[in-house]
């Protein structure tokens, strides 16, 4: 039997392409794109079944908790969940992932895949992973190209030595890459037939991609070695060493080793692919009717042709009429309307708006946490109103706050509340004060979503108002 494919699943990046749904507190990876699942979730079950061992997971501080919980909820569970202190790009990435499973097997296959992309075709995905195989165990270092069905502009793609013969995933030689075009040069490497858009999948072994980066990228074997060393393991997550992990260059596994190897080989794939790198990709993705015109949410398209309305809110209608080329996606805080060959662009506005300090820039209405996530419903002068949800069996902090009192109406499950050395159950329509100072905790005890509702009152209601005593997630 073939030895087990392990896969690496990449976790960290921000999306802002696909802002206002994508941001950087709430990528679009853990988003339901297209269907119920996210786009992590999905990745995660098309790397599953005989081919493949539990997955391994990089990923940061701020998302390690959605990780879980995401994984939960489709009943798997990861080989190993490696914590990057910071972002420095995909090639230190990989290479912790390489250096952290050669301390077991260091002729293991590992599949490097994004897990924010679609692959509606699974089996025969897989059956292209399967050809990629035997020229890993080869000693290639195998990357994925995609049979362009366009000239897109927004993908790199790979230059093949000659067009492949059908479309069989069937290993070829790679001569370049190439960076991403403008119309006129994609559309004639569409012409040419021997052009592939560049996945960004990855299969090898570790010992190759080890030796690959001692050949062509060494500068990152010390500091990224060091991090591994000296990881520590935290509440069943790998902590790579931070002050090591700082010293490692960021830079793409493209520029940092791929570009520069000689034993690279590509396998063809034509079954189905999109990175949704761009509100236009989801449009196409989501199945335009015969007008063009697709709709996701509580939208509505009017005599509109070619263009794509999403609403994110359930008690917020998005209604179109007479549009041409337009993408309007709208959030309970921030609406993005744009023309439809204007999306690529998008993280122009994120950039605009960070720019004036707007917390929509990066920051996700819905703030996801271990245990469960909140909402701010309204804001005033010295008072503000969430509504919190939290996981059966988690708990909150054990707190307390300088400048704020709170009242707590639970509507959904049973509360069991701490107020300094009072406990008590909080059961639906019952509520509770927490005065100004108190030393307090909110747990759900019960075996559904406890939701509540919030409301703070005082000077100053900023989430950094807040000294935790004790943390069953070892937050500072």
């Amino acid at each position: 039997m073939t030895a087990l494919i392990h896969p690496v699943l990449l976790c960290g990046g921000s999306g802002t392409r696909l802002w206002p749904l994508s941001r950087k507190s709430y990528p679009k990876q853990f988003s339901p794109l297209l269907g119920t699942e996210s786009l992590f979730q999905a990745s995660a079950k098309r790397l599953t079944g005989d081919l493949y061992g539990a997955p391994m997971v990089l990923t940061n501080e701020d998302f390690r908790f959605i990780v879980t919980e995401q994984l939960a909820e489709i009943g798997q569970e990861p080989a190993a969940i490696l914590i990057e202190p910071e972002g420095r790009n995909t090639a230190p990435a990989v290479l912790a992932a390489a250096l952290h499973l050669a301390k077991t097997d260091t002729n293991a296959l590992m599949l490097v895949a994004p897990s924010d992309h679609v692959i509606p075709d699974v089996e025969a995905f897989n059956a292209a992973v399967t050809a990629a195989a035997e020229a890993a165990n080869a000693g290639d270092l195998v990357t994925f190209g995609i049979q362009p069905n366009r000239p897109e502009t927004g993908y790199g793609y790979l230059e093949l030595e000659t067009a492949p013969e059908g479309l069989a995933p069937v290993p070829q030689k790679l001569k370049q890459f190439v960076e991403k075009p403008d119309a006129t040069r994609a559309a004639e490497m569409l012409a040419a037939g021997n052009f592939l858009w560049n996945a960004g999948i990855f299969l090898f072994s570790v010992e190759t991609i080890i030796n690959a980066f001692k050949a062509h990228a060494p500068q990152l074997m010390a500091p990224v070695s060091a991090a591994v060393e000296g990881a520590q393991s935290d509440l069943g997550f790998t902590r790579l060493a931070a002050d090591f992990w700082a010293e490692a260059e960021g830079i793409s596994i493209d520029y940092a080793v791929m570009e520069k190897a000689d034993n690279l080989s590509v396998v063809p794939y034509a079954s189905g692919w999109s990175d949704l790198g761009g509100w236009d990709a989801v449009w196409l993705e989501s199945g335009p009717d015969a007008d063009g015109v697709a709709t996701n949410g509580a939208a509505l398209a009017i005599d509109c042709k070619d263009t794509f309305l999403r609403s994110e809110s359930e008690g917020q209608k998005l209604v179109g009429l007479g549009l041409e080329n337009v993408i309007a996606v709208a959030m309970p805080d921030a609406v993005l309307v744009a023309d439809k060959s204007r999306a690529q662009d998008v993280k122009v506005v994120v950039a605009a708006l960070k720019s004036e300090g707007s917390q929509q820039a990066e920051t996700f209405p819905r703030d996801h946490r271990p245990w469960g996530w909140f909402e701010s419903l309204a804001v005033g002068n010295r008072f503000q109103v969430k509504r919190i949800v939290v996981h059966p069996g988690a708990a909150l902090s054990l707190q307390s706050h300088h400048h704020r009192a709170e009242h707590w109406i639970v509507v959904e499950g049973t509360a069991k509340v701490t107020i300094d050395d009072n406990v008590k159950l909080v059961s639906e329509n019952q509520s509770v004060y927490i005065p100004l100072g108190a030393v307090h905790r909110m747990e759900n005890p019960g075996k559904v979503p406890m939701v509540l509702i919030e409301v703070q009152t005082g000077s100053y209601l900023g989430e950094d108002d807040i000294i935790r005593y004790e943390d069953v997630y070892a937050r500072t």
